[in-house]
């Protein structure tokens, strides 16, 4: 008889087995409900036509402007290049580098890697160092913001199109296409597939016979296995070994993230510091013929809603204000429970967890908006803005608290429960 491999939950470390879906079918965790993994049709070859497309968007969308500013005949354009060159130049070069790493080189990478991968494989032959560059693409992938970028944009020149005349840019359309393919490249991408492909020799490597024939429920850690949070590949532990790699797809693995607690806790404390000046220093300032004017995140709140725009504050007030402050009393009290082994609606506190992790990404919306801004509004003795000090404090808030979501562990949720702890 022949056996069905196991997986392991990535949140909750149970041990199941897989099962066969449907077309565009999603296994989910039976205990906790997370995705396991989905059956994605012809998966490698949409995700390659999906990369290089991407990669032509990406090229037109920073060679040519993304919008610009009519004031009297004066037009002022940018790219997204521009603009981080701008911040740069004005002494904001850690929220230049912010803005260049989200948005043009993880984007880059992710595009470079998948096609380094998939392009060799027609051909019947596997590149160099797959799992490296491999590993390197799930990483790109949690970084890379386009989406953010773009209702930025959008805020943006809201706020901009009461003061001079607003000229949308090649670059702006070709970014929106973009911002579609890059999650059309993410949504066909299979992480199993490909390990799958390069090295199928190593399904179920390292994991005993005994272990695929137990019926018990139980999780990865008590069954001494190693799941990779990567490619999905359990494997087998060395005897008293807390750590190792995966061999498939080299990952380093751990049955829990070490020390998750402790630098969960310290990464949120480092956030909280910084929220304060986040919030009350200004975020830009305005140098115009009529004066000088700092606006804060709050202000600017204020501005879409007395302005009119008010779908767009309430967006800003919830990416920039509301969400960075609760993912951090989201994050604590999940940490706090979690270092209490507290046993109360584990099913509830996963959630919260999925939505912090999700949601993060979105806090960088206000950035976007200041850097816009900044790049278009230079125009000499007229008016004239720079980025404020709250930017670089709130960059590195949205920083921090991805930081902690990413070092805590959900499995250490479950792991106070008498059903199948680790």
């Amino acid at each position: 008889m022949k056996h069905t491999p196991l997986i392991a939950c990535h949140e909750c470390d149970l041990l199941q087995r897989e099962t066969a879906l449907r077309r565009n079918g999603i296994a989910r965790c039976t205990r906790c409900g997370a995705e396991l993994y989905r059956n994605r049709p012809d998966s490698l070859n949409r995700t390659f036509a999906c990369t290089l497309a991407a990669m032509v968007l990406f090229a037109v969308a920073n060679a040519f402007p993304i919008v610009g500013l009519s004031v009297n005949g004066d037009l002022v354009q940018t790219t997204l290049f521009g603009a981080v060159r701008i911040l740069y130049r004005d002494g904001m070069w850690p929220l230049a580098g912010l803005v260049f790493f989200t948005t043009i080189l993880m984007p880059m990478l992710q595009m470079a890697g998948i096609a380094y991968l998939l392009l060799p494989l027609p051909l019947g032959r596997v590149p160099p160092q797959p799992a490296v560059v491999f590993r390197l693409v799930h990483w790109a992938m949690s970084w890379g913001m386009t989406e953010v970028l773009i209702l930025g944009v959008l805020v943006a020149l809201v706020k901009l199109a009461h003061i001079a005349g607003v000229v949308p840019g090649i670059a702006l359309w070709a970014f929106g296409a973009l911002m579609l393919l890059l999650a059309a490249m993410s949504a066909a991408f299979d992480p199993r597939e490909f390990p799958e492909r390069v090295r199928p020799s190593q399904r179920g490597a390292g994991v005993p016979a005994d272990t695929h024939t137990s019926a018990s429920a139980s999780t990865a850690a008590r069954a001494g296995l190693f799941a990779c949070h990567e490619c999905g590949l359990l494997s087998k532990a060395r005897a008293h070994a807390h750590e190792g790699g995966c061999p498939r797809c080299g990952a380093p693995l751990h049955f829990r993230k070490p020390e998750s607690i402790a630098r969960t806790w310290a990464f949120l404390m480092a956030a909280m510091v910084l929220y304060i000046p986040a919030n009350t220093l200004p975020m830009m300032h305005t140098s115009s013929i009529f004066g000088a004017q700092r606006d804060t995140i709050m202000s600017g709140v204020v501005y879409l809603w007395t302005s009119g725009s008010w779908p767009l504050a309430v967006v800003l007030f919830i990416a920039s204000v509301a969400v960075p402050m609760l993912k951090i009393v989201a994050l604590i009290f999940l940490v706090a429970t979690a270092q209490r082994r507290s046993r109360w609606l584990p099913e509830l506190r996963t959630r919260i967890y999925r939505v912090v992790e999700f949601v993060g990404r979105w806090s960088m919306l206000d950035i976007y908006v200041v850097t816009v801004r900044v790049a278009l509004v230079q125009f000499n003795t007229l008016a004239t803005i720079q980025a404020g000090p709250a930017a670089i404090a709130f960059g590195a808030v949205v920083v921090l608290t991805m930081f902690a979501a990413v070092s805590f562990d959900p499995r250490f949720i479950w792991d106070a429960n008498k059903a199948g702890h680790g």
